[in-house]
């Protein structure tokens, strides 16, 4: 790290308490990699020593002042000069003077706040650091240190069913069900087609999650949508009154909560998107939101075997033996497809239609061009 200057006579350290035994957790980076992180949660303490190492024994280090802070900050990438802090936490260790020696620091943030998760996304990033800083008259010395931070939900108390019916007047209507509106990282969305009326020659169906990601706010607002799995769930035309099922495991891709209104600068938000395409390479989707959250992992403990007294036979009694329980310790509007980067045109597109949902028939059916 470049210490400019400063970096040939010293380098500057940040040790975390329970460094060795503390769990990580992969945080992706601006450029598309992962990195491994230490892993806190909010109301969880830092604590740790900062140290100084003087490469060159026998010189003084004058500086203005020693602190260590504790940030949360989010970055929009199309305005990189503006840094927005929503948590900002500051120690002094040490007041203006000089250091002749390799000198240690401890510092302690006790439980501190950490309301949202780190996030890295198209135009936005949402990060935690320790940050040190030694004051010097010419160029600060900083030190920075990333964190990686989870949110954690318990089971949402309302979490119905998704159920509705879409369709095209006189030509297709179909229903759609999922099991759940809310789904933790590693769940199992399990759902099912049923085909009313066909009446158009479909050639395959697909389900695919789509990751819409809003910054800004007003006039200024960018949507980026991103696909994170698809599925060919149907190939071949249906026929009518024919079931179709779904089954989509979310472990093993690359999700994050739903996150509404970040410090009001950003959103991301998952939906289904059930696409159907005919012969004539025409596109009708459906798209339904999903929220999706965290769910704590269950650290499973040793189970403790209490010890089991034997009773001593008396009177001709047979022997006796007493066991006890093991007790364990307790986006922008959603494109048309023909358009989506994640799908290549036909030579001749068609034009795409999304599915209207299936009024009362008093009031018809409607029917929306894309």
């Amino acid at each position: 790290m470049s210490f400019f200057g400063f970096g040939q006579s010293a380098e500057i350290d940040i040790i975390l308490d329970g460094a060795a035994t503390r769990r990580t957790a992969e945080v992706k980076t601006e450029d598309g990699k992962k990195e491994r992180l230490f892993l806190f949660f909010d109301g969880e303490s830092l604590t740790g020593k900062v140290n100084i190492t003087l490469k060159r024994p026998g010189y003084k280090l004058e500086h203005q002042g020693i602190k260590i802070e504790f940030l949360g900050q989010i970055e929009l990438y199309y305005d990189r000069g503006n840094q927005h802090e929503f948590t900002s936490l500051v120690k002094e260790l040490a007041r203006p003077g000089e250091l002749h020696h390799n000198t240690s620091y401890d510092f302690d943030f006790n439980q501190v706040e950490k309301p949202y998760e780190v996030y890295t996304g198209t135009n936005v990033k949402l990060r935690y650091f320790l940050r040190v800083t030694v004051v010097r008259r010419l160029t600060d010395v900083v030190k920075e240190v990333d964190l990686a931070v989870h949110t954690l939900s318990s089971y949402p108390e309302m979490n119905s069913s998704i159920k509705m019916e879409v369709g095209i007047e006189d030509s297709l209507h179909i229903e759609f069900e999922y099991n759940k509106s809310k789904y933790h990282l590693k769940d199992v969305i399990v759902g099912k087609i049923y085909f009313l009326l066909v009446r158009i020659k479909i050639r395959h169906m697909e389900i695919a999650i789509i990751r819409r990601e809003t910054t800004g706010s007003g006039p200024n607002v960018f949507n980026e949508n991103e696909t994170i799995a698809k599925y060919e769930i149907m190939d071949g035309s249906p026929v009518r009154g024919e079931s179709i099922p779904i089954r989509v495991f979310l472990a093993g891709y690359d999700l994050t909560p739903t996150m509404r209104d970040i410090n009001k600068k950003f959103s991301v938000r998952y939906y289904l998107n059930l696409v159907l395409v005919d012969e004539e390479e025409r596109r009708y989707f459906k798209q339904q939101e999903i929220t999706l959250w965290r769910k704590g992992d269950r650290i499973r403990k040793s189970l403790q075997m209490a010890p089991v007294p034997v009773t001593t036979p008396t009177n001709g009694e047979s022997d006796q033996v007493q066991a006890f329980e093991k007790i364990p310790t307790p986006v922008n509007e959603e494109p048309s497809l023909e358009n989506s980067p994640t799908e290549e045109p036909a030579p001749n597109p068609a034009p795409s239609e999304e599915i209207p949902r299936v009024e009362s028939s008093a009031e018809g059916v409607s029917t929306e061009d894309a």
